[in-house]
């Protein structure tokens, strides 16, 4: 029931119970186990508790609402037998279980709470509340009606967890973390260490000799495995983009330079800037006003004082024709001479006047020099909106019977043979293949179908349409020892170099715990000595993020080593320091909290597993089966 409960009330005391209670009767329930309290007696009574009795309608009733809550957090439908694999009719059972075991620990304490404490504390839910703040009794009828209760019941219901609650309060409430609890957490956190460190590099273990040919087939024989040759599949595959369509050669010159005098200031250099000065006015009247005074020999700062405008105002700076807002202004600026004011000017946003101060020429590459990358991008324009025709053109080809590389070539396009790849898009020796257009998708489709399929087309995310056929397909297989064996030797040299490093770095660790000087380690070695300061177990200090956890592994002045690159890092922790502790740090007091509920978890998973025991608890293992629609034997 307290299930429903969760849906209808989400005040204080339910949150208090949902988050505290429940999640540790779960949790209790893992302490008791169940396996060996299951009973066969009445049908009707799937458990029994103490005195008190569980209902098989009961719990089917829980387990019901309970999985309609997972349902819609997980907005799917979840079958039973999904439910039961992750023991939700198990923690649903469990937290019945202790719900009966908390009830009659209230009773033997002679716990109780009056009427008129109930009824405050369901008027002062915020589930019953209505808009204006008040409890709104049709809410609350609609609220128990959606959860199964009525009023006697949820009322009985609630008693029940009240009760609970205070129970449980009285165990855990000003429960205090000892500081000398906190001054540990804190080292942990912040704790900063020193550490010497070199890095033995792999020839330090000298030559591998080659291994005989017995061991070596030996090696080869248990990861057989691992020398498979992967599926292999050949590709046709036309990829038709406005790049790839487009005819640079039937762009003329004429067109080419045409496109070049509009793009070469932004593209091929740097575009004509100038200095503009944009005087605003209210209306057409006041801006020719304006206009007569310059005219009349006054300056363009004096009648821009005269409207109450600053330089900030007005000045907008060394600007491109882009840059300006409006157009109209732009065509006007960019035409007057230096030092000259426009007429009056209408734009989007009112009157002006225009003053050009300086310009700035713009600088471009020749056409000559550009004139191919030109011609590019006039075709590519061109052949965006001729896409939707060759895509018509291959499609009908295909649809006659043709080929890939036949449709292609019918449409002026060419498809393209890739050599035999595999899922990852590697070629025979493991290189990526080169050419390869749309690879995720391609590549996953491709390895869906098989040689004379006629396959779905692709959608290219830069715009276009992609072809392919599955030409041919060579089968994974295992590699002879033959094929292999370069392989292979290469793997036992690597696993042989790994093992002496370990073997050495081990040695040199004993040797520093010994009193060896970590200098004339690193120096016999050949290695250079390096020091780390304040490696937090974050990392920093300039120290390998890789061998930090074995750092901590170790104590302070204690020795150690890592796997690094190619080698091995070998350590000593020089020092250690902590900052001063801090109770009030948010960060500590995080941590304090998170820790506190874990002790609070265990706390109550002790009284309950000890309160179960002393009550006794038995199950209906045929009506707990059937409850659920599972086959008996749990």
């Amino acid at each position: 029931m307290l299930e429903s409960m969760r849906a209808a009330t989400q005040g204080r005391l339910g949150r208090a119970v949902l988050t505290v209670v429940l999640g540790l009767i779960i949790l209790s329930f893992a302490i008791w186990g169940i396996g060996d309290i299951f009973r066969g007696f009445g049908a009707n009574k799937l458990a029994e508790v103490g005195r008190q009795e569980i209902s098989t309608e009961a719990f089917r009733a829980a387990y019901q609402t309970e999985l309609q809550r997972l349902q819609r957090q997980a907005r799917r439908a979840i079958t039973n037998d999904e439910a039961r694999r992750f023991g939700v009719d198990r923690q649903v059972l469990s937290r019945m279980i202790g719900e009966a075991v908390l009830d009659q620990e209230t009773h033997a304490l002679g716990l109780a709470i009056s009427d008129a404490e109930i009824g405050k504390a369901i008027m002062d839910d915020p589930a019953f509340k209505g808009p204006s703040g008040q409890f709104d009794r049709a809410r609350f009828d609609e609220v128990l009606r959606d959860n199964g209760f009525n009023e006697s019941s949820f009322v009985r219901e609630q008693r029940g967890v009240y009760l609970r609650q205070e129970l449980v309060g009285a165990m855990t409430n000003g429960l205090d973390l000892p500081k000398a609890m906190l001054d540990a957490i804190h080292r942990f956190q912040g704790e900063a260490r020193a550490i010497d460190y070199f890095l033995l590099p792999a020839s330090a273990v000298g030559e591998i000799a080659a291994p005989p040919e017995d061991e070596l087939r030996k090696f080869f024989d248990e990861r057989r495995q691992a020398y498979s040759t992967p599926e292999l599949r050949s590709l046709v595959v036309l990829s038709l983009t406005p790049e790839s369509a487009a005819k640079p050669e039937l762009v003329s010159d004429e067109d080419a330079r045409k496109r070049y005098e509009e793009i070469k200031g932004e593209k091929f250099g740097a575009p004509e800037k100038r200095r503009v000065d944009q005087l605003f006015f209210p209306d057409e009247t006041a801006a020719k006003a304006a206009r007569d005074k310059l005219d009349g020999g006054a300056t363009f700062e004096e009648v821009a004082a005269q409207a109450g405008a600053s330089p900030k105002d007005f000045a907008l700076g060394l600007v491109s024709r882009a840059q300006m807002v409006d157009p109209a202004a732009a065509d006007v600026a960019f035409q007057l001479p230096d030092g000259a004011v426009s007429a009056p000017v209408k734009t989007a946003f009112g009157y002006v006047l225009l003053r050009v101060s300086e310009i700035e020429p713009s600088t471009a590459k020749p056409f000559e020099e550009v004139r191919d990358e030109v011609k590019r991008d006039v075709a590519v324009a061109r052949a965006r909106g001729d896409i939707t025709r060759l895509h018509d053109a291959v499609e009908d080809q295909r649809a006659s019977g043709h080929s890939l590389v036949e449709a292609a070539k019918a449409a002026g396009l060419e498809a393209t043979a890739l050599p035999p790849l595999d899922a990852a898009g590697k070629d025979e020796a493991g290189a990526p293949v080169a050419r390869l257009v749309n690879a995720p998708a391609l590549l996953k489709a491709a390895f869906a179908s098989d040689v004379g399929v006629d396959n779905e087309t692709l959608s290219l995310p830069q715009g276009g349409y992609q072809w392919f056929e599955v030409s041919k397909v060579e089968r994974a297989r295992e590699k002879s020892f033959e094929e292999a064996r370069a392989q292979v030797e290469k793997d036992w040299r690597d696993r042989e170099t790994a093992k002496r490093m370990g073997e050495k770095a081990a040695d040199l660790t004993k040797q520093l715990d010994g009193g060896a000087p970590i200098a004339a380690l690193a120096a016999e070695s050949g290695a250079a000595l390096k020091r780390a300061e304040g490696v937090t177990r974050g990392g920093g200090g300039d120290f390998p993020q890789p061998a930090v956890a074995q750092v901590f592994n170790v104590r302070v002045g204690g020795a150690g080593a890592a796997e690094f690159d190619d080698g091995r890092l070998v350590f000593k922790v020089a020092g250690s320091s902590a900052p001063p502790v801090d109770y009030a740090a948010p960060g500590l007091a995080s941590i304090a909290d998170q820790v506190k509920r874990s002790y609070l978890d265990d706390l109550m998973g002790e009284y309950l597993a000890a309160a179960q025991t002393k009550l006794g608890v038995t199950i209906n293992s045929q009506a707990f089966a059937a409850a659920t629609g599972a086959a008996q034997g749990y």
